[in-house]
């Protein structure tokens, strides 16, 4: 069985209806589930751990009581930098370091020992970088994440979720196309999975990440220099990371298999977004805006659904339910196949006092 989760790179914080709903605090969950009866007493391993979606899951689940939290990542460095964020938590005594990569089998078959979820989030994701080296995403996203699927049938793990992105859906550039890859590896039924539900969570920019592009704003507006926006109609889907751990806990609980979760988010025009922060950091309208011109493998606008996914896709208030794709889908014969893809040209669009309201009620401008 399998279920995917796709998440949306890093931005900023976003909504799931058309109308804007903001995070009242730090503990405020959309889905309003408690999933103390997933996450209790298990063994939950996180790969790429070190990065933002790790630190905020273990922020998260600081609210819960898992037996052992596993990271598992490259980089010993951050490693040691995530030991010191926590070491005044008590969450500590249940975090495990260890290091090695997803392209090593025998290092992830070793680290998915005794484990009850994975939460798998290792990727390659910066898309100029993956347009200049292309096949290291295919051993990271692709080979990567086939490593993680034999070792959890291996290892007879009984939840895996995989963490996905927006660029997987009609991907332009490589490291979209290796994540749609990613899915479909995850989905497939090449191998007995009847020990194991797999499901994807699909999302788009999440506000704050890692490799973000605030650093290069920040950097310019200490000069008094313009904001490199790459083009004035461009648009993103808007998430927080809290809104992205929240729909990956509640695709713990509810997949059966074959999934792909996809959180409804608001969207907003990427010159408006620096506008917005630029009036926070230096309390002036209108701050300066220096068109670059597109990035290689860049879209103008982003789709999390699309338009042949939209028929077999179950909808509800929040959120999209991809079901698994069936060989012959007969079902179709009798319905409107005209239905409208779900991009970020298409939904609500934060303006710039929404976006201003937002970044200030999630402390993510000071």
């Amino acid at each position: 069985m399998v279920c995917v989760i796709v998440k949306f790179k890093r931005l900023f914080s976003l909504i799931s209806k058309p109308r804007l709903r903001l995070i009242k605090s730090k503990t405020a969950h959309e889905f309003d589930l408690d999933y103390s009866s997933v996450l209790d007493n298990k063994n939950i391993l996180i790969t790429g751990g070190t990065g933002s979606f790790g630190h905020q899951m273990i922020k998260e689940l600081t609210r819960y009581k898992p037996k052992t939290i596993r990271i598992f990542s490259r980089d010993e460095d951050k490693q040691h930098l995530m030991r010191q964020e926590f070491s005044d938590s008590p969450i500590l005594k249940k975090m495990q370091f260890v290091i090695g990569d997803v392209r090593d089998y025998d290092r992830v078959y070793t680290a998915a020992k005794d484990i009850d979820i994975i939460f798998h989030a290792a990727a390659l994701k910066q898309v100029p970088a993956v347009e200049s080296h292309p096949f290291e995403a295919v051993k990271t996203n692709i080979i990567g994440a086939y490593n993680v699927v034999k070792a959890s049938v291996a290892r007879k793990v009984p939840k895996v979720v995989a963490i996905s992105t927006d660029k997987a859906v009609k991907p332009v550039n490589a490291m979209g196309m290796t994540k749609a890859l990613q899915e479909k590896l995850i989905l497939s039924d090449d191998l007995s999975k009847d020990n194991t539900t797999f499901c994807c969570v699909r999302y788009g920019n999440v506000l704050g990440s890692r490799g973000s592009i605030v650093p290069l704003w920040d950097a310019k507006i200490a000069k008094n220099e313009p904001l490199p926006v790459t083009h004035p109609s461009m648009t993103r889907f808007m998430l927080t990371l809290s809104q992205a751990i929240d729909l990956v806990f509640y695709a713990v609980k509810n997949a059966k298999g074959g999934e792909i979760f996809v959180k409804k988010a608001p969207a907003s025009k990427i010159v408006d977004l620096a506008q917005a922060y630029a009036q926070i950091k230096t309390n002036k309208k209108n701050y300066p805006i220096k068109y670059i011109g597109i990035r290689a493998g860049e879209k103008i606008d982003e789709i999390l659904v699309s338009e042949e996914e939209m028929r077999r896709v179950e909808e509800r208030k929040d959120h999209f339910v991809i079901k698994r794709e069936e060989e012959l889908d007969v079902g179709s014969l009798g319905k409107n196949l005209k239905v409208q893809e779900y991009g970020s040209a298409t939904v609500k669009h934060l303006n710039q006092d929404e976006l201003i309201k937002l970044m200030r009620q999630l402390k993510w401008v000071a």
